[in-house]
């Protein structure tokens, strides 16, 4: 998967959002993210969330997933606002829920894909 069509401009490479280090650099590789059952949204800013979860969502389902999981962390819950809002009209997902305490509680979401 390649980012971000509709967010910001490109982003560095994951390793430097984790570094604290800023995330958004025009003119540099965009952040490449392998497409496994569970997506780790800590590094991204916010306003990157719909852009980032959709395009996972497209290639999780293109590649056969049929659940995923996207950890937005506990927090005051604005991640969580912003995933939830956006699997809510998605037209890839049939159902999502809080996970269960030993997969993230309200840190994260589990996400049913259609099939």
């Amino acid at each position: 998967m390649q980012a971000f069509r509709g967010g910001s401009p490109e982003l560095r490479p994951l390793e430097a959002a984790r570094a604290g280090r800023a995330t958004a650099v025009a003119g540099e590789e965009p952040v490449r993210v392998p497409i496994e059952d569970a997506l780790d949204l800590h590094a991204f800013a916010p306003r990157d969330i719909p852009s980032v979860v959709s395009e996972y969502l497209e290639a999780a389902h293109a590649r056969g997933f049929t659940e995923v999981r996207l950890i937005h962390g506990r927090g005051i819950g604005v991640q969580r606002g912003i995933v939830q809002s956006l699997l809510a009209h998605h037209p890839l997902v049939a159902a999502f829920a809080d996970a269960p305490p030993d997969r993230g509680g309200f840190g994260a979401t589990i996400v049913r894909l259609k099939g």
